[in-house]
């Protein structure tokens, strides 16, 4: 029988776990969580998206994002507006005060994965960063 730490798809659920504690304790301050850091990094890069591309593109549940939306709404972080394409759906955008937090927890991400990534050169990093990409655009897109 193969123990655990032989099995990749384990190691990659534990070091996800971790990557993901490691996050929220340098989100901590802020009241957030990774999750709606997800929301806001993937609002940086739209002009806005409808809470259901939100859920489709994050993999959260659409209950999960209704939540996690207005949590941001309340901070300032991001609003509600009307479609421009169809008036009766609403999109969410990322606001000012949303930028410049993101800004912010910049640093506090790279020093979580300079952390995660301690025993790697920047080489392996590289290589890593590589090969998980290449994972990701089947199915984590």
């Amino acid at each position: 029988m193969r123990g655990l730490h032989a099995d990749t798809g384990y190691l990659l659920y534990r070091l996800g776990l971790r990557s993901g504690q490691l996050f929220n304790t340098s989100l901590q301050e802020s009241g957030l969580r990774l999750r709606h850091y997800a929301v806001l990094r993937f609002l940086a890069t739209a002009e806005g998206a409808l809470q259901r591309e939100l859920s489709t593109r994050l993999g959260y549940d659409p209950s999960a994002i209704v939540g996690l939306v207005d949590d941001l709404e309340k901070l300032g972080f991001a609003e509600r507006r009307p479609a421009p394409d169809d008036r009766r759906s609403r999109i969410v955008v990322l606001t000012e005060d949303g930028r410049a937090f993101l800004r912010g927890t910049d640093a506090a991400g790279r020093r979580v994965t300079n952390d995660l990534l301690t025993p790697l050169d920047q080489a392996e990093r590289a290589t890593l960063h590589t090969l998980l990409l290449r994972i990701a655009e089947d199915g984590l897109d």
